[in-house]
C-alpha cells in the first residue's frame, strides 16, 4: 500500500501554530481555556497546540486529556480533569482526523454536561465524510477523499511528524 504524504512535518508546525493564533484570537476575552485532547494523536496535537499557546498568549491554559473507545465511543469516556475543573471556562476539544464524526460528536456530548463559556473544536485533517453533524472550528486541511482512503498522522517522539493518504 503506497503512502501519499499530504502534510510534512514543517507543513503540520505551520499548522499547529496557525490553530493556536486561531484560537488566541477566538478566547482572546478569557481568562483560562482548556485544550482537551482525544487520547493518542489528538492528545499529543493537543499538546503541541498548548506549547505554542503558551509561547503566545498571556492565557492560563490547562491540558486534559480525554479516553475514548474510538471503536465503541458510547461506552464511557474519562478526562484527566474533573468537570468541576472545566466547568465555566473556554473549552476546545481536538483531535487528529475528523472522519465520520463519531469519536468528535460522542466526546463533544459527554462536555455539554456542564456549562462551558465557549466550546470549540480542532483538528488537523477534516476527512468530509461526516455521519453526524459535528465541524470542526479550527481545522488543518479538508480532504475530499474516497471512503476507502485512510488516513494516518504520525507524531513521533524524534520529531518527524507527517500525515500521510493511503
Amino acid at each position: 500500500m503506497s503512502k501519499n504524504i499530504i502534510l510534512s512535518n514543517q507543513e503540520i508546525e505551520h499548522t499547529i501554530k496557525r490553530i493556536a493564533y486561531q484560537i488566541y484570537e477566538t478566547f482572546v476575552d478569557e481568562d483560562e481555556i482548556v485544550i482537551a485532547g482525544i487520547t493518542s494523536n489528538g492528545f499529543t496535537f493537543a499538546k503541541k497546540i498548548t506549547e505554542v499557546l503558551k509561547n503566545i498568549s498571556t492565557l492560563k491554559i490547562s491540558l486534559c486529556e480525554v479516553q475514548i473507545n474510538k471503536v465503541n465511543p458510547e461506552f464511557s469516556i474519562h478526562t484527566s480533569m474533573t468537570k468541576e475543573q472545566y466547568a465555566n471556562k473556554g473549552l476546545v476539544l481536538v483531535d487528529d482526523v475528523l472522519n465520520s464524526g463519531t469519536t468528535l460528536i460522542y466526546a463533544v456530548r459527554h462536555f455539554l454536561d456542564v456549562p462551558l463559556k465557549k466550546f470549540k473544536t480542532a483538528v488537523l485533517v477534516d476527512r468530509n465524510h461526516k455521519k453526524y453533524p459535528v465541524k470542526a472550528d479550527f481545522k488543518g486541511i479538508s480532504l475530499s477523499t474516497s471512503s476507502l482512503e485512510h488516513v494516518q498522522v504520525v507524531f513521533d517522539e524524534n520529531g518527524n511528524n507527517y500525515a500521510y493518504l493511503s
